[in-house]
């Protein structure tokens, strides 16, 4: 990492520490029905940076992997079970990250949704952030 600005963060037990080194490729709401059951959540906001970018600072032992599909892997804390990266074959250069887990901001606000037409239907949301979705669930939705 150059050392420029970073987020610092953590699993809930702190086992795990981590710091994503700054700018962000982007910040989103997720509401597939992976990152809800997950994060036992109605969305998840993730940010991502380049793997290169992301630094395990303490409890890489305790971090375990799991192939959440055939085409991602969700890495989460092995003591308190905080889940904390999201890796995908079709970009691997990436890593994503729960903003939650993040011990301050980033560098951007949330920029959209993904996966809206999967979301859990008792949320409500007020915000106009573009709603995306569809099989890849990054297609501009209608309405």
């Amino acid at each position: 990492m150059t050392g420029g600005q970073a987020a610092d963060g953590s699993c809930l037990c702190g086992a795990v520490r981590f710091r994503a080194e700054l700018p962000s490729l982007f910040c989103a709401h997720c509401h597939c029905s992976m990152c809800r059951r997950n994060h036992g959540a109605g969305f998840v906001t993730w940010f991502a940076v380049p793997r290169d970018r992301l630094e395990v600072l303490a409890g890489r032992d305790e971090l375990r992997r799991y192939a959440s599909s055939t085409h991602g892997t969700r890495a989460f804390c092995s003591r308190c079970g905080s889940a904390l990266f999201f890796e995908t074959k079709s970009d691997p250069g990436r890593v994503d990250i729960p903003l939650a887990n993040v011990d301050g901001e980033i560098d951007r606000a949330p920029q959209f949704h993904v996966f809206f037409d999967d979301r859990a239907p008792w949320i409500a949301l007020a915000d106009d952030l573009p709603r995306l979705g569809g099989p890849t669930g990054m297609e501009p939705l209608e309405g």
